[in-house]
């Protein structure tokens, strides 16, 4: 399955992307009793699809609005609202084309929905989080600028031809693209969104005018829940098989579970760590573990004094944290095989994982080690602090990281470490991205395309830092970002897969995250609901395939 999804973006290259579909319309169903109710927490900022690098927010995103490509649940890409996306030579420029397709408001999705969505993103002056998407279009880094922006200004590699076709040129080869643009950042805006600043922000609240997918928005319950009727006019790849989905809100996953069991809330994709031992076991609920996608770990500021990422003290002393913490035992006592110590920063079902990179010894767990780095850390700088492991408590966290700050502790001493709640996962993302945690605190990555690089560009990338994209530690290497721009510049797949694993050894040694385990794909679903119920790729469940008829 690994090869078979990453074989996709060759294929793309190759073959042009040439498979059908059809268009969508305005059109919603009215309630009914199959509406299925899905575990979520509150999204961090808004429904604007480039601003949203968070579960909360991309879930109920993903559902509403459709992008070029979309992927099947084992990662396999098809053909969306593109026709068809044409590489040139050597994968630095695209010609792509659309089908016939509309927005909810009966707007017809034409070329410039997307060149000027994709520009909206892009520019700096807009502060939208999934900027370091669009890197490698012409024209990205003069949108970069601190000054002299106006918000609406293009990306020059972006060119319109008419109605159905535009042209994407790149800075540089990027053979990833025709995976890239399934991502929900690069969905099309309507022309309403771009009248001024106040219809962005009501669009990012409200965003029904704007929806291409398989479901329309309806209503946004702050802190309640986040409705979407089914788009009866949708004839897509993704067809639900319900009349829609409501996004439930909640602070405590134990909560969530007891509703399922109760049948009030029809599925989650997790287990509180009291049921991770028997939930598959549970005859009130109906359960999924498998192998997935998803990879957990935590992350220390670069600039963090005592561990810069970028010194000798530093990589001493975060080698030593991380060979202080024992993944097998947190795996096995804490998630009850609901997951898998991590070897390397993607996934097992990533194409080119492995297992035996050079240097992934400080991710396994030895105490005299760990002790002896963190003595020669000392001796270049004494640490008199503690560090702190910063989570948000709504989201089932805790044991992972008492676990993990007593095991540091038992390893290098009772004054090292120490846990740090935070009561919501929207007041900890807001902390993360405004820089105001100094120190450890929670990160991972569910992927957005099927490839290594989405794992490793997004979150480690220099000019994914400083607030342009998922690079939270602001971490900077040049070596690392050299090894990424060729991997991007070949369309081997073999080829490229070995630079992702040799820029994932710059990685291991410096540890800008921390890779922790690999979470399973698992979750429970009610028994309400009859048919469809299953994870994807992403380690999400199948939501449109669901229904309790």
């Amino acid at each position: 399955m690994k090869n078979k999804a990453f074989a996709v973006a060759a294929a793309v290259c190759a073959a042009a992307m040439m498979l059908g579909g059809c268009g969508a319309g305005n059109g919603s169903s009215s309630a009914s009793d199959n509406i299925i109710t899905a575990y979520n927490s509150e999204p961090q900022k808004n429904l604007i699809p480039g601003n949203i690098n968070e579960t909360g927010g991309g879930k109920p995103a993903d559902l509403l609005f459709a992008r070029l490509v979309s992927f099947d649940a084992k990662g396999n890409a098809s053909n969306e609202i593109a026709e068809s996306i044409t590489p040139n030579a050597d994968a630095t420029q695209y010609t792509i084309k659309l089908k016939d397709w509309k927005f909810a408001n009966g707007q017809t999705v034409k070329a410039e929905n997307f060149t000027k969505a994709w520009s909206y993103v892009a520019n700096a002056k807009n502060a939208m989080l999934c900027s370091s998407f669009f890197n490698t279009i012409a024209g990205y880094d003069d949108l970069q600028k601190t000054s002299g922006l106006k918000g609406n200004e293009q990306l020059s590699g972006l060119k319109v031809v008419d109605d159905k076709t535009f042209t994407v040129t790149l800075n540089q080869p990027d053979s990833v693209f025709p995976l890239k643009v399934g991502y929900t950042g690069f969905a099309p805006l309507p022309d309403s969104f771009f009248k001024d600043a106040a219809s962005a922000k009501a669009f990012g609240q409200n965003p029904k005018d704007g929806c291409t997918g398989p479901y329309v928005f309806d209503h946004w319950d702050h802190n309640k829940e986040i409705a979407m009727l089914k788009n009866t006019d949708y004839n897509g790849n993704r067809k639900a098989q319900n009349d829609g989905v409501t996004f439930k809100v909640y602070t405590s996953d134990t909560a969530a579970y007891a509703d399922v069991q109760a049948g009030n809330l029809d599925v989650m994709e997790a287990v509180p760590a009291a049921q991770t031992k028997t939930f598959e076991k549970d005859a009130k609920v109906q359960a999924y573990n498998k192998a997935g996608s998803v990879i957990q770990t935590f992350t220390i500021p670069s600039n963090l004094e005592h561990f810069q990422t970028n010194t000798e003290e530093g990589q001493l002393r975060r080698q030593a944290v991380s060979m202080a913490i024992d993944r097998s035992a947190i795996t096995s006592k804490v998630l009850s095989g609901t997951g898998t110590p991590a070897f390397d920063f993607t996934s097992p079902m990533t194409p080119g994982y492995s297992k035996s990179l050079k240097g992934n010894d400080v991710l396994k767990y030895n105490k005299a080690k760990a002790k002896e780095l963190w003595a020669k850390a000392d001796a270049i700088s004494k640490f008199s602090g503690k560090l702190t492991f910063s989570y948000n408590a709504d989201g089932g966290h805790e044991s992972i990281y008492k676990a993990i700050v007593n095991s540091i502790n038992n390893t290098l001493g009772s004054e090292v470490a120490a846990t740090n709640p935070m009561p919501t996962f929207n007041e900890f993302r807001d902390a993360v991205t405004n820089r105001k945690i100094a120190g450890a605190f929670r990160t991972g990555w569910q992927p957005d395309y099927p490839s290594a690089e989405n794992y490793l560009f997004q979150i480690f990338d220099s000019k994914a830092a400083d607030g342009n994209g998922s690079n939270d530690g602001d971490y900077k290497n040049a070596e690392f970002d050299a090894l990424l721009a060729k991997a991007y510049a070949t369309t081997d797949t073999d080829e490229a897969n070995k630079l992702y694993q040799q820029s994932e050894e710059i990685l291991l040694k410096e540890l800008p995250a921390f890779p922790v385990y690999n979470a399973n794909a698992y979750g429970v679903a009610s028994k309400n609901v009859k048919s469809g119920f299953a994870m994807n790729w992403q380690n999400l469940p199948t939501y449109e395939k669901m229904s309790k008829k």
